[in-house]
């Protein structure tokens, strides 16, 4: 079985962060979005890995990602040259696929369960697809599907005005060879793709063995700022380990599950995490508060800040307020002299200079 990870889109939702870089390589708890995926396919197994990456952010991710030897995986980028569809990608990875089945994964989702349970029932089973669902509260918003009370989806519908059921797809499917004739039945939708819910309803009409099994634990779809942080949030409440402190500095307070890296520099400061810092920080005369996950080679000084995300080498300075439900996008730099806000909520694109006066 191999894998293939969907990495081409565009990340409009997550302008103006994403007008300089891919949105599967923002930070969450310091780490890109896309290595979670890639790391959960690997603890299931699966290190054959195929990436989509389109023509403007393709780079970048093959740069920084590399041969997937940092994970004990072999990644194959694969050019998706339009953003043409989920079946679309797929389609564009036919060959790297080589008719064999493969584990879907939407590179700018996170799922906390293992993925080894659902392979293990795709493959015992002899399913054509296997879709996760999770119930959710606004389903018009996503692909919704209909499940029997053995777990035989009837229906899939993508975003509908009055959906049917809670049930939203999930961005991993399972698929046997299957789905390629399905794919070269259907049509582009009106949107102009390739839809994957129209590839699935077709493999439906075909009569092939399709089935739902719901998530236990949370999933993320970090589209959105919001999305984003919950994304953050949610990983440093679950996966954060306290670390032991070693870092230059003097008269700070440092508490709860807090991790700071190499070449830190903290100077009369407070921290209370969950709170990941990274490498080459200088930290003074801050409060950093739970949630936040500061990237390396950020410049913090005369700051309060809290549930954010500061990616690397962001300067903030002589904030008379607090920073909150925030991201600072690379090598950004705000500074202020205002005393009248209370709090102040930013989305900062790479190299902005933003200045309060």
């Amino acid at each position: 079985m191999k894998a293939l990870i969907l990495s081409g889109g565009r990340g409009t939702r997550l302008r103006p962060i994403t007008y300089t870089g891919a949105k599967q390589l923002v930070p969450v708890m310091n780490k890109p979005i896309l290595w979670y995926g890639i790391e959960s396919l690997v603890a299931a197994g699966l290190t054959d890995i195929g990436i989509i990456i389109n023509p403007e952010t393709g780079e970048e991710i093959c740069t920084k990602t590399g041969d997937g030897s940092r994970f004990g995986a072999k990644i194959t980028y694969i050019l998706q040259t339009e953003p043409a569809g989920l079946a679309h990608a797929v389609k564009t990875a036919e060959a790297f696929l080589n008719n064999n089945p493969f584990v879907m994964y939407l590179g700018d989702n996170l799922v906390q369960d293992r993925l080894d349970t659902f392979i293990y029932q795709f493959n015992s089973e002899c399913l054509d697809a296997l879709l996760l669902l999770k119930q959710v509260p606004n389903p018009s918003a996503f692909g919704v599907a209909q499940v029997t009370a053995d777990g035989n989806v009837t229906t899939l519908v993508e975003k509908p005005k009055h959906p049917k059921s809670n049930l939203a797809l999930v961005g991993v499917y399972l698929f046997s060879p299957a789905i390629y004739g399905a794919i070269a039945k259907i049509s582009p939708s009106s949107r102009g793709e390739l839809e994957i819910t129209d590839a699935i309803q077709q493999l439906i009409l075909d009569g092939k063995y399709v089935k739902a099994n719901e998530l236990e634990g949370w999933w993320l779809d970090t589209g959105k700022k919001d999305d984003l942080l919950e994304a953050n949030r949610m990983l440093l409440d679950t996966s954060l380990v306290k670390m032991p402190i070693k870092v230059e500095g003097r008269d700070s307070q440092i508490s709860g599950r807090v991790q700071i890296g190499s070449g830190t520099t903290i100077v009369k400061s407070v921290i209370r995490g969950p709170v990941v810092i990274g490498h080459n920080c200088r930290i003074e005369n801050c409060f950093i508060g739970p949630y936040s996950s500061i990237s390396d080679d950020v410049t913090l000084v005369g700051t309060e800040i809290d549930h954010s995300v500061v990616l690397q080498g962001a300067r903030i300075e002589d904030i008379n307020c607090r920073i909150v439900d925030s991201v600072i996008g690379q090598r950004a730099h705000i500074r202020t002299t205002l005393q009248r806000p209370k709090a102040l909520r930013f989305l900062v694109g790479d190299d902005s200079q933003i200045e309060l006066v």
